[in-house]
Parts: structure tokens; sequence; C-alpha cells
């Protein structure tokens, strides 16, 4: 059995909020395939391959200015093999000030499957997505 701290998958969840925190460019982009396809729940609906993933990742960070943006997880679910690992949550996403206080909140589902590539694990396909209310047609967030 795979201990949490060798669990790609949940390594990749403290990786991803800890680089989405420090709005690093780099050390996101690491966690992803050069050939990753993000279905995405923000305008465009699918991001094709690293260098767009990067384009997309690098104008939201900007966008935030000061801001930093707090990720957790919740009911996290995750399996391993040898070859594919993936993972499922509940992630929350709060925009704090430059001096920590919560300026808003938002929360939606993520799926990730990451590839075991030379013993390497990075992701090769994340979901996002959030409920729709069926009366009004907008997203739950």
């Amino acid at each position: 059995m795979t201990s949490q701290n060798d669990n790609p998958a949940i390594r990749f969840l403290t990786n991803y909020a800890a680089a989405v925190f420090a709005k690093d460019l780099d050390a996101f982009t690491s966690l992803y395939a050069r050939n990753v396809v993000v279905f995405d729940a923000w305008d465009e609906m699918s991001c094709q391959g690293l260098d767009a993933l990067q384009k997309m990742t690098n104008e939201w960070f900007t966008s935030l200015g000061a801001e930093r943006v707090v990720v957790e997880f919740e009911d996290q679910r995750s399996s391993v093999s040898a070859a594919l690992a993936y993972a499922s949550a509940i992630v929350r996403f709060t925009a704090n000030s430059a001096d920590g206080k919560p300026l808003r909140s938002l929360q939606n589902r993520m799926t990730i499957v990451l590839e075991n590539r030379n013993g390497e694990w990075k992701v090769v396909h994340q979901h996002t997505s959030s409920p729709i209310d069926l009366t009004t047609m907008k997203a739950m967030l």
C-alpha cells in the first residue's frame, strides 16, 4: 500500500497548493507533462500542452497583483499503480490581500491523472468542474 508521503497524486495536490500560493510558474508547470490536457472551468474549455498551460497560468498569477491564493483540498481520493495515479478532490481557492486578509473564495472539483514516466510522475490530464444549478443554469462556486 502506498503511504500518503509516497503517493504521487497526493504529493501533486500539496505541491500545486504551494506553487499557487508562491505564484511560482516554474514550480507549477513542473508538475505537468509536456502533452498535458486540461479541461478548465474558466474562459477556455480546454488547454492543450504545457506551453498553453504555462500561458494560462502566467495570466492567472499576473492578474493577482499583490494577492496570494490559498488552495485547500477536501474529500481527497486517490489510487496509484505502477504506471498511473489519480486523485480527485473538492478544492477551495481563497484570494488573500497582501496582508493575509481573505478577500473572496470559490470551490470546485478537480480530478488529475498522473503518468509515471521513467520514475517521474507528471500530470497528463486535469479536469476542473463545478456543479450547475438547474434552476438558474449558473455554476455553483
